[in-house]
């Protein structure tokens, strides 16, 4: 029986098994958000029951199964603790003048009709500095912060900004998911890098001219500019508005540039934030603390510019991080009981052109995304998928990353439950419902990647030698080099 057991564990579930926890999971998301309103945190708590009944059903322990929650959630408490402190963070800015002052001056300088061009070159910089949660946690606030003060659409702000900082990201050495990308498809940081650039380089320069297109919208009364003079009145009134303030941002651009890691990274800003709320606003320490824990709270008498102050504190990412535990103990239990594999590893067998592989692996790079919640899912399930089979094709590595790069990372952050969507929508105050048509960037990529395939341009191939070597190896890999249970 024991022995039984043993070999039923970790196989491949058969098809109709494998659909159930997908299904549940989409059923109890329309029921429960669309019908009735509520958050997602419920209904994805029990597509969990009901992916852990399959795992059980398949064999696999609850010890097992309980071990890859811990082990999936663990990875991501770097991310976990990111979020925490840019909840204090974003509070102690506000209360210190130093967003109020970036929005001052930006309302100042930046024109209507190239602001979306500019807030997404910003943010690119930003990024680059640092990764897409660091650039959209803080200066993603002030840009969004701004564009509201000028009368534009907010989702085609953030559209903007997810565009900028997961361009960034792409390019930036100190990204997690850009390092954690290049370990599983087993090839060098910067050799990564490199290959992405002759995808996403062609992809943001479209993205920037559809900006800068779309800017032209707002050149005269397409936006409500009779704000802007009423908003600035009012931060004067209720800060010390200074250039001196927009010193800090430059200093935290400075440490991310000296490589400097992005937690204590950011508790550098927060302490900044303290001092100048505490010694240039004159702020109480008390009502700073408060700030940093429940978020800012301004009652200036103007509702756009309350809004644009009322936000941040740990106690704002609350319904983030819960959310965020709930999602990946639903990815690690799909991981754990192999259920991508069942639904998408027959697509191999029907597969002969190298643009059709690329096609099939966006395509298991998204359902990945909406099913683990994740976009590291989005890399760990296609890498262990396809490794392989790109090398028995003559395929460089290098090409299924760049692809799990373009198809994967930086769509998760458009599915409303993934922890990307989900950090996006609180930080930017934009559902990704609302702001994924706009973020041109991130979808244009895959589609450039899918073309690149089809027409064979760029496709990055094994010499003759190293094809063979991998070939004969190919038997006893795992694919991805990520342990699989």
């Amino acid at each position: 029986m024991n022995q039984e057991r043993g070999r039923q564990e970790g196989g491949i579930p058969p098809i109709w098994l494998a659909l159930i926890p997908i299904v549940f999971m989409a059923i109890s998301l329309v029921i429960g958000i669309g019908v009735y309103g509520t958050a997602p945190h419920v209904p994805l708590l029990l597509s969990t029951v009901v992916a852990v009944i399959v795992a059980l059903t398949l064999g696999h322990s609850w010890k097992s199964i309980e071990e890859s929650m811990v082990r999936t959630i663990s990875v991501s408490l770097k991310a976990i603790l990111i979020l925490i402190i840019i909840g204090s963070f974003i509070g102690v800015w506000m209360a210190g003048g130093i967003v109020p002052s970036m929005i001052y001056y930006g309302l100042e300088i930046l024109s209507p009709t190239y602001y979306l061009l500019t807030a997404c070159v910003i943010s690119i910089i930003v990024s680059m500095a640092g990764n897409s949660w660091f650039a959209a946690g803080t200066i993603g606030v002030a840009l969004m912060a701004i564009g509201e003060g000028l009368g534009l659409p907010l989702p085609m702000v953030a559209g903007s900004v997810i565009s900028g900082v997961y361009f960034g990201d792409k390019c930036s050495p100190l990204s997690d998911v850009t390092n954690f990308t290049s370990a599983v498809v087993r090839v060098d940081l910067f050799e990564h890098i490199r290959n992405l650039m002759n995808t996403t380089i062609p992809t943001i320069i479209i993205s920037l001219i559809i900006y800068t297109v779309l800017g032209f919208k707002f050149s005269g009364a397409g936006s409500d500019l009779s704000q802007v003079d009423i908003i600035k009145q009012t931060l004067s009134e209720q800060f010390i508005i200074s250039p001196w303030l927009l010193l800090p941002l430059l200093f935290i651009v400075l440490i991310f540039i000296l490589k400097i890691p992005a937690i204590p990274g950011l508790m550098i800003g927060v302490i900044i934030g303290v001092f100048c709320a505490v010694f240039i606003q004159g702020v109480p320490l008390g009502d700073v603390i408060t700030s940093m824990n429940e978020g800012f709270t301004a009652k200036t008498g103007n509702d756009i510019t309350d809004q644009l102050l009322n936000q941040g504190g740990i106690q704002d990412m609350a319904y983030v991080i819960t959310l965020i535990i709930i999602a990946l103990s639903f990815g690690a239990t799909l991981e754990k009981a192999k259920i991508m594999e069942a639904i998408l590893g027959g697509l191999l067998r029907r597969i002969k052109r190298t643009g059709s592989l690329i096609a099939a692996t966006a395509v298991t790079c998204y359902t990945s995304n909406a099913v683990g919640c994740d976009q590291f899912m989005s890399v760990i399930i296609p890498g262990r998928l396809y490794l392989d089979e790109y090398k028995k094709r003559g395929l460089h590595p290098k090409l299924l990353g760049r692809t799990l790069e373009d198809c994967g990372t930086v769509m998760a952050n458009l599915i409303p439950w993934t922890t990307g969507g989900i950090f996006m929508a609180s930080v930017l105050g934009v559902s990704p419902v609302d702001y994924a048509p706009y973020a041109f960037f991130c979808y244009i990529s895959s589609i450039v990647a899918i073309i690149y395939g089809y027409f064979n341009i760029k496709i990055n191939r094994l010499p003759v030698q190293e094809k063979t070597e991998e070939g004969g190896k190919s038997e006893h890999t795992h694919g991805s080099g990520v342990p699989i249970d």
